[in-house]
């Protein structure tokens, strides 16, 4: 806790209680407060140094700069008051706000600059904390407590993501040793509510209407029969439940076949659409969501369907 005595004689000069005013709405840096209180950048940083020690003012570094603040757990009512009681008597405050009000707008354009400047070519760049990876994660707080069946779920990895926000999610894969590694690392990460079952997606060892989504996520182009593996999706989902697909459109890269032992070269939209409507689901919707920039470009699509109510 700041001294009372120490912080009311640093308060008692008027061009700290002008800073202080500045620093109880906004965080200022040094050249900032230059140019509100139109003082040298020594005689700026005296005071600040002298309310610092005081444990009335603190600061942060942001990029080049340091930015200032008033102190959280400075004294508190007692501070509040004096600059409450300062507004009225000092004859600059009125002034220095309106200052203030310009000098931040000066920043804001500084940041439009620069988000003007990458238009167009933003999403192409790397852009710090950006990542499809948490994009995801945000999307799923949205998503209500579902019980998922992730089919052909490989290692895992899109199970144990949807699990975060799941009541349960049910991953199915035909191999043992993807299983085997799911299991585990369902284990070191402490989830739960995943239950992997070895299975085959035209064969899903889940019952009827036992789940609210049904997932395909680059798995159905591995599956013998495309439309048998949507057949069973319709078996397992309950009445309004949703099924989604992510998978390659159709493409000729026939060494797909060696590389990723896949069976399809990926399907059309109108393809997919078809198989949903055939199956059972309304509201079939398929549409290109990605293309990669490297060759072969691939290119991802999504469908969409709804099982209806009987």
């Amino acid at each position: 806790m700041p001294s009372i005595l120490k912080s009311l004689r640093v308060v008692a000069d008027p061009n700290r209680l002008r800073i202080l005013l500045l620093l109880q709405s906004e965080e200022l840096s040094v050249a900032e407060l230059q140019e509100i209180l139109v003082m040298g950048q020594s005689t700026i940083s005296t005071h600040l140094s002298q309310l610092k020690q005081a444990g009335l003012v603190e600061d942060r570094r942001a990029g080049k700069s340091s930015l200032y603040r008033i102190t959280p757990t400075g004294p508190g009512d007692l501070l509040s008051s004096l600059l409450t009681q300062a507004r009225e008597e000092i004859p600059e405050a009125a002034r220095d706000q309106a200052v203030m009000r310009r000098v931040l707008k000066k920043r804001q354009d500084k940041m439009r600059s620069f988000f003007d400047s990458v238009a167009g070519r933003l999403g192409r760049d790397y852009v710090p904390g950006k990542s499809w990876k948490g994009l995801a994660e945000a999307l799923l707080q949205l998503m209500p407590p579902l019980v998922i069946a992730d089919l052909g779920t490989g290692e895992g990895a899109f199970a144990l993501l949807l699990a975060q926000r799941a009541a349960k999610v049910i991953a199915v894969d035909t191999s043992d040793k993807m299983i085997e590694v799911g299991r585990e690392q369902a284990r070191r990460l402490g989830i739960r509510n995943v239950e992997f079952r070895l299975g085959d997606m035209e064969e899903v060892p889940i019952g009827d209407a036992e789940v609210d989504l049904v997932f395909f996520s680059q798995s159905l182009h591995h599956a013998l029969h495309p439309d048998r593996a949507i057949h069973e999706a319709h078996r397992i989902l309950r009445p309004g439940g949703r099924i989604v697909i992510l998978d390659l459109v159709q493409h000729r890269f026939e060494e797909a076949r060696e590389l990723y032992a896949d069976e399809w070269l990926g399907f059309a939209e109108s393809e997919i659409e078809s198989m949903l409507t055939a199956a059972g689901f309304a509201s079939a919707h398929a549409s290109v969501v990605d293309k990669d920039p490297a060759a072969p470009q691939f290119q991802t699509l999504l469908a969409v369907a709804e099982r209806s109510n009987p």
